[in-house]
């Protein structure tokens, strides 16, 4: 090609340009238009027709067409069967997550709050039960005819409160022994024997004048006479002083030596009072009677 035919074969590609100019544009606008119409048309016919087919009783028809055709029933039965059913629950029990998930909400304050909630209420309908059989055995074994009931404690409770409180200074009878044990197993036994009995028995006797007297003279209840609803008063309605919760220990001592013989005068007299409520000039009551 010749340099006088390059500007004209240059006017010529520009003159082409200018003649298709106005197709390229118009399919270029064609083009942006069909790419949004499926935004702009397509999707909101789309909700308006899915709107209007909700809105019959489509959805119902489908409910009771798979129900009477037990769809569910044999899609569960042919998981089963092939056991993919099987695999699938094993593989979600099985899962890291799920675990993780089953210690999250057991570990959760809900749930510990749940269980201790359930808990307290049985123990509390457990002891409630016992409570209301200990009273009313209390009325049984009363000696004197009442019109109404008595806001003094019988025999019964007060046994089972006695009871309580045994076991509680066992417990830590036992644990101190398990300790001079332990102690004598380190440093040799003690010698003589009659030594170590005396203070073994002087342990015991310590221990439980220690438990009496300080819940007798600072709350007016033992833990057991708490349990079953009871409270010790003095002359003043108030709990004893430090001497007359000395004085009932040691009146507790000698009426339950002689066969638990010091308590027979709770069955008759008019205040339930034994003799260590005589030396003491206290009385056991019930602490709220028209619950007990």
């Amino acid at each position: 090609m010749t340099t006088e035919d390059e500007p004209q074969s240059r006017l010529a590609a520009t003159a082409e340009r200018l003649a298709f100019f106005p197709a390229r544009v118009a399919a270029r606008a064609s083009r942006d238009q069909l790419a949004a119409t499926p935004d702009d048309v397509l999707v909101p016919e789309l909700v308006r027709l899915i709107d209007r087919a909700f809105a019959t009783t489509l959805p119902e028809e489908v409910v009771q067409a798979a129900v009477r055709h037990k769809i569910a029933d044999r899609i569960v039965a042919e998981l089963a069967a092939s056991g993919a059913l099987d695999r699938a629950v094993e593989e979600v029990l099985n899962s890291d997550q799920m675990r993780r998930v089953i210690g999250e909400v057991i570990a959760s304050p809900e749930v510990r709050a749940a269980m201790t909630e359930q808990a307290t209420g049985f123990a509390e309908e457990v002891v409630g039960g016992v409570r209301r059989r200990a009273v009313s055995l209390d009325d049984r074994a009363d000696r004197r005819q009442r019109g109404a009931p008595s806001p003094f404690a019988g025999v019964a409770t007060r046994v089972l409160a006695l009871g309580f409180d045994a076991a509680l200074i066992f417990v830590g009878v036992l644990s101190l022994t398990a300790f001079v044990a332990l102690i004598s197993s380190l440093v040799g036994t003690l010698r003589p024997q009659w030594l170590v009995g005396v203070l073994v028995g002087s342990g015991w006797t310590l221990i439980a004048a220690t438990y009496f007297v300080l819940f007798w003279s600072s709350a007016g209840q033992t833990p057991g006479m708490r349990l079953l609803r009871l409270r010790l008063r003095g002359r003043n309605g108030a709990p004893p002083s430090l001497g007359r919760a000395i004085l009932r220990f040691f009146g507790t001592v000698i009426s339950i030596i002689p066969l638990f013989a010091g308590y027979l005068p709770v069955l008759f007299d008019d205040r339930r009072r034994g003799l260590p409520d005589f030396l003491a000039g206290t009385v056991v009551v019930y602490e709220d009677p028209k619950s007990t």
